[in-house]
Protein backbone atom coordinates (compact mmCIF):
# COMPACT_ATOMS: atom_id res chain seq x y z
CA UNK A 1 0.00 0.00 0.00
CA UNK A 2 1.38 3.41 -0.98
CA UNK A 3 0.61 6.37 1.26
CA UNK A 4 1.62 10.00 1.02
CA UNK A 5 1.67 12.02 4.24
CA UNK A 6 0.87 15.56 3.12
CA UNK A 7 0.86 19.05 4.60
CA UNK A 8 0.38 22.54 3.17
CA UNK A 9 1.07 26.07 4.33
CA UNK A 10 -1.09 28.94 3.12
CA UNK A 11 -1.41 32.74 3.13
CA UNK A 12 -4.41 32.55 5.47
CA UNK A 13 -7.10 30.35 6.94
CA UNK A 14 -9.80 30.54 4.25
CA UNK A 15 -9.38 29.91 0.53
CA UNK A 16 -12.79 31.48 -0.14
CA UNK A 17 -11.25 34.81 0.89
CA UNK A 18 -8.62 34.55 -1.82
CA UNK A 19 -5.88 32.88 0.21
CA UNK A 20 -3.48 30.57 -1.63
CA UNK A 21 -1.06 27.70 -1.01
CA UNK A 22 2.58 28.75 -0.39
CA UNK A 23 4.17 25.40 0.47
CA UNK A 24 3.48 21.69 -0.01
CA UNK A 25 5.37 18.88 1.72
CA UNK A 26 4.91 15.15 1.09
CA UNK A 27 6.49 12.03 2.60
CA UNK A 28 6.04 8.65 0.92
CA UNK A 29 5.30 5.44 2.83
CA UNK A 30 5.02 2.00 1.25
CA UNK A 31 3.67 -0.82 3.40
CA UNK A 32 3.98 1.50 6.40
CA UNK A 33 7.68 2.19 5.85
CA UNK A 34 9.32 5.38 4.58
CA UNK A 35 10.86 4.97 1.15
CA UNK A 36 13.11 8.01 1.48
CA UNK A 37 11.17 9.86 -1.22
CA UNK A 38 9.68 13.26 -0.49
CA UNK A 39 8.15 16.01 -2.57
CA UNK A 40 8.53 19.59 -1.39
CA UNK A 41 7.89 22.93 -3.06
CA UNK A 42 7.62 26.56 -2.05
CA UNK A 43 5.06 28.36 -4.21
CA UNK A 44 4.58 31.98 -5.24
CA UNK A 45 0.99 32.62 -4.09
CA UNK A 46 0.43 35.72 -6.25
CA UNK A 47 -1.32 37.35 -3.29
CA UNK A 48 -0.51 38.85 0.11
CA UNK A 49 -0.49 37.06 3.47
CA UNK A 50 -3.28 37.63 5.95
CA UNK A 51 -2.15 39.31 9.19
CA UNK A 52 -0.45 36.73 11.41
CA UNK A 53 0.03 34.08 8.73
CA UNK A 54 3.66 34.99 8.08
CA UNK A 55 4.49 34.64 11.76
CA UNK A 56 3.18 31.05 11.72
CA UNK A 57 5.31 29.91 8.77
CA UNK A 58 8.20 32.35 8.77
CA UNK A 59 7.74 32.76 5.01
CA UNK A 60 7.66 36.14 3.28
CA UNK A 61 6.56 37.40 -0.11
CA UNK A 62 10.16 38.42 -0.81
CA UNK A 63 11.31 34.84 -0.26
CA UNK A 64 8.50 33.43 -2.41
CA UNK A 65 8.84 35.97 -5.22
CA UNK A 66 11.12 33.80 -7.36
CA UNK A 67 9.42 30.49 -6.53
CA UNK A 68 7.23 28.72 -9.12
CA UNK A 69 3.53 29.42 -9.29
CA UNK A 70 1.09 26.58 -8.62
CA UNK A 71 0.35 26.17 -12.32
CA UNK A 72 4.04 25.38 -12.87
CA UNK A 73 4.20 22.55 -10.33
CA UNK A 74 0.66 21.12 -10.55
CA UNK A 75 1.47 18.28 -12.95
CA UNK A 76 4.54 17.22 -10.98
CA UNK A 77 2.54 17.23 -7.74
CA UNK A 78 -0.28 15.17 -9.23
CA UNK A 79 2.22 12.66 -10.61
CA UNK A 80 3.75 12.18 -7.17
CA UNK A 81 0.45 11.55 -5.36
CA UNK A 82 -1.32 9.61 -8.12
CA UNK A 83 -3.12 6.53 -6.81
CA UNK A 84 -1.90 6.90 -3.23
CA UNK A 85 -3.78 7.25 0.03
CA UNK A 86 -3.12 10.75 1.37
CA UNK A 87 -2.71 11.06 5.15
CA UNK A 88 -3.58 14.64 6.10
CA UNK A 89 -4.17 16.22 9.52
CA UNK A 90 -7.43 18.19 9.39
CA UNK A 91 -7.87 17.12 5.78
CA UNK A 92 -10.76 19.48 5.02
CA UNK A 93 -8.39 22.45 5.28
CA UNK A 94 -5.68 21.16 2.92
CA UNK A 95 -8.10 19.52 0.50
CA UNK A 96 -10.13 22.73 0.25
CA UNK A 97 -7.06 24.78 -0.58
CA UNK A 98 -5.70 22.28 -3.10
CA UNK A 99 -9.07 21.87 -4.82
CA UNK A 100 -9.23 25.64 -5.11
CA UNK A 101 -5.76 25.72 -6.67
CA UNK A 102 -6.85 23.09 -9.20
CA UNK A 103 -9.95 25.11 -10.06
CA UNK A 104 -7.76 28.12 -10.94
CA UNK A 105 -5.69 26.21 -13.49
CA UNK A 106 -6.33 26.81 -17.21
CA UNK A 107 -7.45 23.18 -17.54
CA UNK A 108 -8.68 21.96 -14.18
CA UNK A 109 -7.67 18.35 -13.36
CA UNK A 110 -10.72 17.97 -11.12
CA UNK A 111 -10.41 17.55 -7.39
CA UNK A 112 -7.75 16.01 -5.19
CA UNK A 113 -9.93 12.97 -4.57
CA UNK A 114 -10.05 12.33 -8.32
CA UNK A 115 -6.35 11.41 -8.06
CA UNK A 116 -5.94 9.94 -4.57
CA UNK A 117 -7.96 8.83 -1.57
CA UNK A 118 -7.81 10.84 1.65
CA UNK A 119 -7.43 9.72 5.28
CA UNK A 120 -7.90 12.40 7.94
CA UNK A 121 -5.48 11.72 10.81
CA UNK A 122 -7.26 14.34 12.96
CA UNK A 123 -10.50 12.37 12.83
CA UNK A 124 -8.54 9.21 13.62
CA UNK A 125 -6.94 10.93 16.63
CA UNK A 126 -10.31 12.20 17.88
CA UNK A 127 -11.66 8.65 17.85
CA UNK A 128 -8.65 7.28 19.67
CA UNK A 129 -8.24 10.17 22.14
CA UNK A 130 -11.76 11.60 22.65
CA UNK A 131 -12.01 14.80 24.63
CA UNK A 132 -8.29 15.53 24.36
CA UNK A 133 -6.30 18.02 22.33
CA UNK A 134 -5.31 16.43 19.06
CA UNK A 135 -3.19 19.05 17.34
CA UNK A 136 0.04 17.80 15.77
CA UNK A 137 2.08 19.19 18.67
CA UNK A 138 -0.23 17.59 21.24
CA UNK A 139 -0.02 14.22 19.49
CA UNK A 140 3.76 14.44 19.28
CA UNK A 141 3.92 14.96 23.04
CA UNK A 142 1.40 12.19 23.74
CA UNK A 143 3.04 9.63 21.47
CA UNK A 144 6.66 10.44 22.24
CA UNK A 145 7.56 11.94 18.85
CA UNK A 146 10.35 14.49 19.18
CA UNK A 147 9.15 17.85 17.82
CA UNK A 148 11.57 20.10 19.69
CA UNK A 149 12.89 21.42 16.37
CA UNK A 150 9.43 22.60 15.27
CA UNK A 151 9.68 26.30 16.02
CA UNK A 152 7.63 27.32 12.95
CA UNK A 153 5.10 25.55 10.77
CA UNK A 154 6.78 24.05 7.69
CA UNK A 155 5.04 21.73 5.25
CA UNK A 156 7.80 19.12 4.88
CA UNK A 157 8.76 19.11 8.56
CA UNK A 158 5.12 18.80 9.58
CA UNK A 159 4.58 15.97 7.07
CA UNK A 160 7.58 14.12 8.52
CA UNK A 161 6.27 14.57 12.08
CA UNK A 162 2.78 13.53 11.02
CA UNK A 163 4.20 10.38 9.42
CA UNK A 164 5.71 9.38 12.76
CA UNK A 165 2.52 10.30 14.63
CA UNK A 166 0.35 8.35 12.18
CA UNK A 167 2.52 5.23 12.44
CA UNK A 168 2.54 5.49 16.22
CA UNK A 169 -1.25 5.87 16.36
CA UNK A 170 -1.85 2.90 14.09
CA UNK A 171 0.84 0.54 15.33
CA UNK A 172 1.50 1.48 18.95
CA UNK A 173 5.02 0.96 20.23
CA UNK A 174 5.63 -2.45 18.62
CA UNK A 175 6.88 -1.40 15.19
CA UNK A 176 6.65 2.12 13.86
CA UNK A 177 7.92 1.23 10.39
CA UNK A 178 10.87 3.60 10.60
CA UNK A 179 13.61 1.06 9.90
CA UNK A 180 14.47 2.37 6.45
CA UNK A 181 13.59 2.26 2.76
CA UNK A 182 11.55 -0.65 1.53
CA UNK A 183 13.09 -0.67 -1.93
CA UNK A 184 16.33 0.77 -3.19
CA UNK A 185 14.75 1.86 -6.47
CA UNK A 186 11.93 3.64 -4.67
CA UNK A 187 14.43 5.36 -2.38
CA UNK A 188 16.69 6.56 -5.19
CA UNK A 189 16.70 10.35 -5.68
CA UNK A 190 14.68 11.59 -8.62
CA UNK A 191 14.81 14.94 -10.39
CA UNK A 192 13.13 17.60 -8.30
CA UNK A 193 12.69 15.27 -5.35
CA UNK A 194 14.69 15.40 -2.15
CA UNK A 195 15.69 12.42 -0.09
CA UNK A 196 14.49 12.50 3.48
CA UNK A 197 16.31 9.38 4.62
CA UNK A 198 14.95 7.91 7.81
CA UNK A 199 12.31 9.90 9.61
CA UNK A 200 14.49 9.69 12.69
CA UNK A 201 15.00 7.39 15.66
CA UNK A 202 12.06 5.44 16.94
CA UNK A 203 10.25 7.64 19.46
CA UNK A 204 10.00 6.60 23.08
CA UNK A 205 7.13 7.56 25.34
CA UNK A 206 8.43 9.44 28.37
CA UNK A 207 5.71 9.87 30.98
CA UNK A 208 5.98 13.12 32.99
CA UNK A 209 6.37 12.71 36.74
CA UNK A 210 3.08 14.54 37.34
CA UNK A 211 1.19 12.03 35.21
CA UNK A 212 2.84 9.10 37.00
CA UNK A 213 1.83 10.55 40.35
CA UNK A 214 -1.74 11.13 39.14
CA UNK A 215 -1.85 7.50 37.96
CA UNK A 216 -0.62 6.20 41.30
CA UNK A 217 -3.19 8.33 43.14
CA UNK A 218 -5.99 7.07 40.92
CA UNK A 219 -4.99 3.42 41.37
CA UNK A 220 -4.75 3.87 45.13
CA UNK A 221 -8.23 5.48 45.27
CA UNK A 222 -9.69 2.50 43.41
CA UNK A 223 -7.80 0.10 45.66
CA UNK A 224 -9.21 1.77 48.79
CA UNK A 225 -12.79 1.58 47.48
CA UNK A 226 -12.67 -1.87 45.86
CA UNK A 227 -9.96 -3.60 47.86
CA UNK A 228 -8.09 -4.68 44.71
CA UNK A 229 -7.48 -3.48 41.16
CA UNK A 230 -6.55 -5.33 37.98
CA UNK A 231 -3.28 -3.38 37.99
CA UNK A 232 -2.20 -5.42 41.07
CA UNK A 233 -2.75 -8.66 39.15
CA UNK A 234 -0.73 -7.39 36.19
CA UNK A 235 2.17 -6.46 38.47
CA UNK A 236 2.05 -9.83 40.27
CA UNK A 237 2.06 -11.68 36.95
CA UNK A 238 5.00 -9.65 35.67
CA UNK A 239 6.97 -10.39 38.85
CA UNK A 240 6.13 -14.11 38.67
CA UNK A 241 7.30 -14.44 35.08
CA UNK A 242 10.40 -12.26 35.41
Amino acid sequence: MRQIVLDTETTGLEWRKGNRVVEIGCVELVERRPTGRTWHRYINPECAFEPGAQEVTGLTLDFLADKPKFVEIADEFLEFIAGAELVIHNAAFDVGFLDNEFSLLPASPGTLRDHASVLDSLEMARQRFPGQRNSLDALCRRLGVDNAHRQLHGALLDAQLLAEVYLAMTAGQTELGLAGPVDARAAAPQPGRARAGSLGPRPQVLVPAAELEAHRARVEAIRVRAGRVLWDEAVEEAVATA
